[in-house]
């Protein structure tokens, strides 16, 4: 696994666009929020990879998915939810999905990896996953121009339209898309619709907050009093319980098809890292992991709450030390988690006139239908990867 810096093409911006990607070059809204010192697409690098070592990943990937299905059953089995904050509410829903297997169709691992040791997974996103498109899209077609006779770990498109097939009987239609107004969950939704279309399934667009409730009909509805049967919701589902129509969702769950379902919700919660360790201790693809006030815990290690996202509200503890943190709005029960050996790379830029720090990946492992089938990088300056953070192709050989 290399970091080779490249010569980016000369009209990338108008590609990347031209394909969905307006954001390439985000800045914060806030004139005095620091600035991103590189585009949020940044082709100016790129990782090389050997056959080998995508092997390896692509093994992890299908081992941690089943590792973590086996602890969905024990938190269920030994019903462990407290430890996760779920609500008592949304128990029978979770236990029925799970059992009832409703369609599922993604995911995504982030990764600790550098080509030495084992991966090591970091958290999964399991329910709202982001960074799509550039993983199965646009990083293609960057590879087609620059590394036409290399390849890239990516079936990520056609595995999304294959999966929607497998599940269009499953689905009443039309599918509804539903998101928040902002660049990044757009574009994501936008994607997954156009998969299911090519998929050949009816879909219709809709705004979370467009969604209605019917009380005489006890039934969800789009803004022309159409019932919705279906839906993929872009929206994490602890903040959607916790919400006016929460308990609606949950009274109603059998009637209608949620994608991601509800049972995901163990899966996307940090304190699945911790349960993983109990389960699997000293597992090769693991690192440490406790909850917050357990007796025992890493000297060095970073703290996460059960709920946060976009790396918001870590803290970053090397042996005693907090050497990094940032700030957000989440709070509540959190855990602590070993940290990952050091992925860091030189910054090593075709312009030598540009300083640039080290550069610290992060490796997303998409899963469709059950199974590992791409990778996207993240990398960023900072040991926190956050919405700020660059997203950098690669390519193996």
């Amino acid at each position: 696994m290399q970091r080779l810096p490249i010569t980016p093409r000369d009209d990338w911006q108008d590609k990347v666009s031209s394909q969905g990607l307006t954001f390439h070059s985000p800045q914060p809204e806030d004139s005095d929020a620091p600035k991103p010192d590189r585009p949020y697409w940044d082709e100016t690098a790129c990782y090389e990879f050997t056959a080998r070592e995508i092997e390896t990943l692509e093994a992890a990937g299908n081992t941690l998915q089943q590792m973590c299905l086996e602890a969905a059953q024990h938190i269920i089995d030994k019903k462990r939810y407290a430890e996760l904050a779920i609500p008592p509410a949304a128990i029978p829903a979770i236990e029925w999905a799970w059992n009832a297997e409703p369609p599922a169709i993604y995911g995504r691992f982030d990764i600790a990896y550098d080509g030495q040791g084992p991966p090591k997974l970091l958290e999964y996103n399991a329910d709202t996953p982001t960074s799509l498109l550039e993983a199965a899209v646009i990083q293609w077609s960057w590879l087609e121009e620059q590394f036409p006779n290399d390849d890239q770990f990516n079936s990520i498109h056609e595995k999304l339209i294959a999966k929607w097939q497998d599940v269009a009987p499953y689905l009443s239609k039309p599918i509804y898309f539903a998101g928040l107004d902002n660049a990044e969950d757009q574009l994501t939704l936008a994607y997954l619709r156009d998969t299911a279309d090519q998929a050949g399934l009816p879909t219709l667009s809709i705004w979370m907050e467009e969604i209605g409730w019917n009380a005489d009909r006890q039934a969800f509805v789009d803004p022309d009093e159409n019932q919705i049967f279906s839906l993929f919701k872009l929206y994490p589902w602890e903040m959607m319980l916790t919400e006016e129509f929460g308990p609606a969702a949950l009274d109603t769950y059998q009637s209608m098809r949620w994608i991601e379902p509800i049972w995901k919700m163990l899966l996307s919660n940090k304190g699945l890292l911790p349960i993983l360790w109990d389960l699997n201790p000293n597992h090769d693809l693991l690192l440490e992991a406790h909850f917050e006030g357990a007796s025992s815990s890493p000297r060095s290690y970073i703290r996460k709450p059960l709920l946060s996202r976009e790396g918001a509200n870590i803290t970053v503890v090397r042996d005693g030390q907090t050497v990094a943190s940032s700030g957000g709005p989440y709070t509540g029960p959190a855990i602590l988690q070993a940290l990952a050996p050091t992925s860091s790379f030189p910054d090593n830029r075709i312009d030598k006139r540009i300083p640039g720090a080290p550069r610290h990946p992060v490796l997303g492992l998409w899963m469709v239908d059950q199974e590992c089938c791409g990778l996207g990088i993240r990398e960023s300056g900072d040991l926190i990867t956050d919405n700020l953070s660059s997203f950098v192709p690669h390519y193996f050989r």
